[in-house]
């Protein structure tokens, strides 16, 4: 079933500003065979200047047929990194942070010793505290997550309505192995960090963390469909979140009610498309932390991912993207369970996309334990080329 939402937005330009014209029936075929390819529903919206394409393919929920619409409220996931290191750089614009202090200074309780006194603030933003992620500890029976070693779907439903505290979760990642070095040349991405980073925020701040996040980042960004649950529900209107967990659980389950206070300052937010380019556009320009902050968030390392598959080419609280024909982009990408999101803005902001979708690991493992290529692998990765090329540059418009 595909839906035939779709809005345009405007806006008043700049004086002399030229209105960009976005490639519509190409975004709307692109949006439109990611559904086809078998994601329940897909939600985007692009932006160039003054001019915003919204649109929406599929459904929200499975069992009532009710359509995916743009504007639906979305668990972000890892996308909530960028909002915590952006708060962490607003403590560092007021002086009250130092990114290369050790976290020792500021959290001797939890991370006392040696390893307080070696991993800094920037290690923490950065991914290259060697500090492991607590997922499998969290979630034991996803130990080897994501290789498919030894994983079944039972913690995910044991979990559903857990209340983790941060230091519980902290401690978890502290007592595993070490990913690598502090401040290795590489990074390995961990949840842990940004953990430790809203432990840091509550210290400084004398609020929680999700409250430091809103006053300094959320609010002045005037976001008004981005918060974090206070429970396992999310308020307002959303779509059904649907896990197959690599087709483990088939057919997928849907995780929409569910705490995440298992990811907390990590990966907890909801927001919207229309939100993440809202508050993209306004970090990158300079309207969030200072120049110099900024300048920091855009010093990268690289850095191993979760699963080990790839390396990010990974700042403070954000990805740097290259994208052939159109330039550099910055943004983020999450996933939480029954979720998946992304957000990447070009450098000079003239060009957004934020697209958000309702399933998450479609793809089922080979005879190694690895996920095959799904097509809906190949329909996001279309979407994305045709939303961020630059008209004229590139491949044939589809």
């Amino acid at each position: 079933m595909e839906s035939e939402h779709e809005t345009a937005a405007s806006v008043l330009p700049a004086p002399g500003a030229a209105l960009a014209q976005l490639p519509r029936a190409a975004l709307r075929a692109a949006l439109d065979a990611v559904h086809r390819a078998g994601m329940p529903g897909v939600q985007a919206e692009v932006r160039d200047g003054a001019d915003v394409w919204r649109g929406a393919s599929g459904v929200a929920d499975l069992e009532t047929g009710r359509p995916a619409t743009p504007g639906l409220r979305q668990r972000v996931g890892s996308v909530t990194k960028t909002f915590t290191a952006a708060a962490v750089l607003a403590q560092v614009d007021r002086g009250q942070v130092r990114l290369d202090a050790p976290i020792g200074d500021y959290l001797p309780a939890l991370v006392p010793g040696a390893r307080g006194r070696s991993v800094t603030v920037r290690m923490l933003l950065n991914h290259t505290s060697g500090f492991s992620d607590y997922l499998p500890y969290a979630f034991p029976s996803l130990k080897g997550f994501p290789s498919l070693a030894d994983v079944s779907p039972e913690s995910l439903d044991a979990n559903r309505f857990r209340r983790f505290g941060a230091a519980e979760l902290i401690g978890m990642g502290l007592a595993a192995p070490s990913g690598n070095a502090p401040g290795g040349p590489v990074g390995t991405y961990s949840n842990t960090n940004y953990l430790l980073l809203g432990e840091l925020l509550a210290e400084v701040t004398g609020l929680s963390a999700e409250q430091a996040v809103t006053r300094d980042v959320i609010a002045p960004a005037g976001l008004a469909d981005t918060f974090f649950p206070s429970g396992p529900h999310v308020e307002g209107p959303h779509a059904r979140m649907y896990e197959a967990l690599y087709g483990l659980i088939d057919p997928p389950r849907d995780y929409s009610v569910y705490d995440n206070s298992w990811v907390s300052t990590g990966a907890g937010l909801v927001s919207t498309v229309a939100d993440l380019n809202r508050f993209f556009a306004l970090l990158l320009g300079g309207g969030v932390v200072g120049r110099a902050s900024l300048d920091e968030m855009r010093r990268t390392v690289p850095v191993r991912s979760l699963d080990g598959g790839k390396t990010l080419d990974y700042g403070l609280g954000l990805h740097r993207v290259e994208v052939p024909g159109s330039g550099l982009f910055w943004g983020h990408d999450g996933t939480v369970w029954g979720t998946g999101t992304t957000s990447l803005t070009r450098s000079d902001g003239g060009r957004q996309l934020s697209v958000a979708f309702n399933l998450m690991r479609w793809n089922t493992p080979d005879a190694s334990g690895r996920p095959r290529p799904h097509p809906i692998d190949h329909a996001l990765a279309a979407l994305q080329e045709r939303a961020l090329r630059i008209d004229g540059a590139g491949p044939r418009d589809l």
